[in-house]
């Protein structure tokens, strides 16, 4: 995916969920892999030429696990003149050596949110962006029918009132394959995640069985996230201007 595309479809998300205003001060959330660079990428480029003046924080949790080497993320954070916050924890201790737990994501995904939560607000960031991407929408939306029998997914724009922040979500029209082809075509320095659970979660299970399905299916993804978007979600917003018979391919 060129530079130009991801800044199109990151732009048309923006506009049509209004997920920065100006004066924004907004918090990236790196984790380190293919997904939260592209967003930092794209969020990056937009600033130079978007009407509404924000500025932006990289942060990652980093959760102490060992060979997790941030150094050249930190480079690409100062070639693109983004200030960068690491956040030191012992979370992966605390999950898998002291709480051993059996379904490690959900302490996990508690405690890092709640160290990353804490830091931004002390950079005085009103808003969060995540780098949630299409698939990631799709792949909610069958966690949450399969395993809590609702339709349900993450909205583009949550606001947490009892921290006072709001998260927003830019890449959703941002397919996996386009940020995959930007991973390649751009280099990013992925730090892969040395988290004992990678790759053994019930999300990769159904991120396998949507891709099965695309297969068998063509289209099948796209179709599903259609429905999620013209569904009428608790909280999901109607895009602003835009004709929900469809959604950007």
């Amino acid at each position: 995916m060129k530079l130009q595309r991801l800044f199109s479809l990151t732009r048309q998300a923006i506009d049509d969920y209004q997920l920065i205003e100006d004066g924004d001060r907004i918090a990236i959330g790196i984790s380190g892999g293919k997904d939260s660079l592209t967003l930092l990428y794209a969020l990056q480029g937009l600033q130079k030429f978007y009407p509404k003046h924000f500025e932006l924080e990289a942060v990652t949790v980093d959760l102490g696990y060992p060979g997790f080497d941030l150094e050249p993320i930190q480079e690409l954070c100062k070639d693109l003149q983004v200030p960068y916050t690491v956040i030191s924890t012992q979370i992966g201790r605390i999950v898998f050596e002291e709480r051993k737990e059996q379904n490690p994501c959900a302490l996990c995904a508690k405690l890092r949110k709640g160290a990353f939560n804490e830091r931004i607000r002390e950079l005085n960031c009103n808003k969060v962006a995540y780098a949630h991407h299409k698939d990631d929408v799709v792949e909610t939306m069958m966690l949450s029918l399969m395993y809590e029998g609702r339709f349900h997914s993450f909205s583009p724009k949550t606001y947490l009132d009892r921290m006072d922040l709001t998260v927003i979500r830019p890449l959703i029209y941002v397919s996996e394959s386009d940020v995959i082809g930007f991973r390649n075509k751009y280099q990013l320095p992925v730090a892969k995640s040395p988290c004992p659970a990678d790759g053994y979660t019930r999300r990769q299970y159904v991120k396998d069985l949507l891709q099965q399905l695309n297969r068998e299916n063509p289209g099948v993804k796209d179709r599903m996230f259609s429905a999620i978007v013209n569904g009428h979600l608790e909280d999901w917003p109607n895009p602003m201007g835009t004709d929900l018979a469809g959604s950007p391919q």
